[in-house]
């Protein structure tokens, strides 16, 4: 096995994070001084969302220059001195690529942007107006509102998949792709551990641009539905391992919203384009035709556990990276649970599914600590650009303010963002200023250091679940069998390698539930009720034994 298929990476949002110098957004050197912390959670490479130059339109991902840090949050050297003193310590520093698009402050757009005839003129996807002077499509952006934006410089439109900040690169262009690989060859070189790919399913688009069927008030449809997924994706994504990480120790996972399980195999391994993938089955249940915040669908336990299912069943001959967190989804103690649910537990009861499932553990910075949703009641106290499109699009669909920030306040991606909880002082520990994003209202009961030392607490929880992982080679190399498949709460599995059997079970429920199951005998390696008792699983009860072998 590789490296990254037997530890565990965490997603660090720098800019909540730590700040180091008191401006009210986080640092890189905030993830350095961290590095032990983060170590104890048994942590081998650290995602970092982007810290590139960018003018923050939408916190990062708007990149205005890919080999350049952003003086938000540090310098260069800060990122070396990472990258150095993290790999001291056996961790690995993971890249974001956002190669999809660009922000419209990057050298290549703004000359893009000049003329029809200029070196870079077809670096990104322009196209002529409709007879009538409207957009090229009535293509709606993942951000709400028309995906093109009109130039009057050049006299066409421009496409962009998310804000009309950020503008989609074309990839049919050899010269784009090149250059995308020059910048990524720039970090490989930098002594890197790998690369996550930002919304790679958007590069390919179709040969001919038609209009959609109107999916929502605005008369518009979703770009994801028109461009995700277009055939040929594939072929680029085979040159970009090529030219990048092909004959090293790194590796590579895609951000592939619209990528069904069943399509897996075609996208990671030898094959693939990838080493790992994020597939989004079991984290968008609720948005089963489009992700419309107003408009989510009922789901159910069984569903949750055929979506993990079928991620575990088509990757047997690959790798998959286990997650329920991340800096675009919300907490998973309110995602996965109702509000009556004990969030200690919850939080339990989803970290030993995390470290205990075929795969590698993607813990976002915060689910250690159990952290939930905020509790904002005005629609200013948002950042996210996602949640202000929503919101907007809320209100076009006849929903009433308070309607329209419920939705927001359930599924915003501020809910993931808040500042890092480090403490019961000041802006919870994160900065000795103003901090750019309101700090949880919990956050003293949330934090780190109330945590540390409560043996029952989500964040002890979660460091016996590394030592566990550490000192249990089958839970991290061993092979997946799913039991108790028909039950509607209950996810069971066994992790088996040479004579070391080990169950687990998670009642995903917030109630009482009996299971059959023939154990031969077992210890129990951890439990979260602290009485487990054989066929009885509490509400939220997650159990892992070592089963004595027959």
């Amino acid at each position: 096995m590789r490296w990254w298929q037997k530890t565990v990476v965490y997603e660090c949002y720098p800019r909540s994070f730590l700040d180091t110098r008191g401006q009210g957004t986080g640092t890189i050197e905030g993830i350095r001084q961290k590095l032990d912390y983060l170590s104890s959670l048994g942590t081998g490479a650290i995602w970092i969302t982007p810290v590139y130059v960018s003018p923050m339109v939408d916190n990062g991902y708007d990149i205005a220059d890919y080999c350049a840090i952003d003086p938000l949050f540090g310098t260069m050297e800060d990122m070396d001195k990472l990258i150095s003193d993290a790999r001291d310590r056996g961790i690995r520093i993971v890249m974001d690529l956002v190669f999809n698009h660009t922000s419209d402050q990057h050298p290549w757009f703004l000359e893009s942007r000049k003329n029809r005839e200029n070196p870079r003129s077809n670096w990104y996807i322009w196209r002529d107006a409709k007879v009538d002077g409207s957009a090229p499509t009535n293509w709606r952006g993942i951000f709400g509102g028309s995906a093109w934006t009109w130039c009057e410089e050049r006299g066409q439109y421009y496409l962009h998949t998310f804000a009309k900040e950020q503008p989609d690169l074309n990839w049919e262009e050899p010269e784009v792709r090149k250059a995308l690989y020059q910048c990524a060859k720039f970090w490989v070189d930098k002594g890197i551990g790998g690369f996550r790919i930002d919304a790679i399913t958007y590069i390919k688009k179709p040969e001919v641009f038609l209009d959609g069927t109107p999916d929502a008030e605005d008369g518009l449809v979703s770009v994801h539905n028109m461009t995700a997924n277009t055939p040929g994706i594939l072929d680029f994504l085979h040159e970009f391992r090529e030219h990048t990480v092909m004959g090293t120790d790194l590796f590579t996972v895609g951000e592939a919203n619209g990528v069904s399980a069943e399509e897996l195999p075609e996208w990671v391994g030898e094959d693939g384009g990838f080493d790992m993938l994020f597939e989004f089955s079991h984290v968008n249940l609720e948005f089963k035709k489009n992700e419309i915040w107003t408009r989510p669908d009922p789901w159910t336990i069984t569903e949750l556990k055929e979506a993990l299912r079928n991620s575990q069943n088509h990757t047997r001959d690959a790798w998959y990276p286990v997650f329920f967190e991340n800096h675009d989804k919300p907490r998973c103690v309110d995602h996965f649970f109702s509000d009556k649910a004990n969030r200690t537990a919850a939080a339990k009861a989803i970290g030993t599914i995390l470290y205990t499932m075929r795969g590698t553990p993607f813990l976002y910075q915060g689910q250690e600590l159990g952290m939930n949703r905020v509790h904002w009641d005005n629609i200013e106290m948002y950042n996210d650009i996602s949640s202000l499109g929503q919101y907007e699009l809320a209100l076009k669909e006849g929903k009433n303010k308070e309607e329209a920030l419920a939705a927001v306040h359930r599924f915003s991606r501020d809910n993931a963002r808040v500042p890092m909880p480090w403490n019961s002082e000041k802006n919870a520990g994160f900065t000795e200023g103003v901090p750019w994003l309101k700090t949880h209202e919990d956050a003293e009961q949330l934090c780190v250091q109330q945590q540390l030392n409560d043996p029952d607490s989500v964040l002890s929880w979660y460091r016996t679940l590394a030592e566990l992982r550490r000192s249990h080679t089958s839970l991290a190399e061993s092979s997946y069998e799913e039991v108790l498949a028909e039950d509607e709460d209950i996810l069971g599995y066994l992790r088996e390698i040479g004579e070391e059997q080990i169950l687990v079970l998670v009642n995903l429920s917030e109630k009482e539930k009996t299971y059959k199951f023939d154990e031969p005998g077992y210890t129990i390696l951890l439990e979260s009720c602290k009485k487990h008792s054989p066929g009885i699983l509490h509400p939220l009860e997650a159990v892992v034994l070592c089963l004595k072998m027959r």
